[in-house]
């Protein structure tokens, strides 16, 4: 069985110290909002808790259901703050709030996605069934920029 590796897609490609505008595609991700430091708040801990756990399950549902694998994507994150004073020069991260999403092929099904929170919250592992909404999202055109190793 080949094993598709959506990192190799152009969108994830970034290059070190180097800008690019990509075209990033609406791609499917599981997503899970909180609030407050991701260095020091439970809610972050609890949402990558449970994203990796679905994303596992996902995966292994999708090699044994439709013979498809693929490498789990890393995690990603978007983030905000009602007053972007918060986010930028007060730099409060109690204050930031937080998307954090695992992109999914877009064979994974909400069926899927429902069996897989069963299990994970059967097996004790994540805060529980109502956590890790499947969502598409498209960026458009973007500027991309991998920071320069040290």
């Amino acid at each position: 069985m080949s094993k598709a590796d959506f990192k190799k897609l152009d969108c994830y490609r970034a290059r070190s110290g180097e800008f690019r505008v990509v075209d990033v595609p609406p791609l499917q991700y599981l997503m899970i909002d909180g609030y407050g430091d991701p260095n020091t708040s439970a809610s972050f801990r609890e949402a990558v808790e449970t994203l990796f756990p679905l994303a596992y399950k996902l995966k292994f549902a999708s090699q044994q259901e439709l013979g498809l694998d693929y490498v789990v994507m890393p995690l990603e994150g978007l983030w905000w703050a009602d007053d972007m004073d918060s986010f930028t020069t007060a730099r409060d991260k109690s204050k930031w709030h937080f998307t954090v999403m695992i992109m999914q092929p877009e064979w994974i099904t909400g069926d899927m996605l429902q069996a897989a929170k069963r299990k994970v919250a059967a097996a004790g592992r994540g805060p529980g069934p109502e956590e890790g909404g499947r969502e598409t999202l498209g960026r458009g055109l973007i500027t991309n920029l991998r920071p320069k190793k040290r």
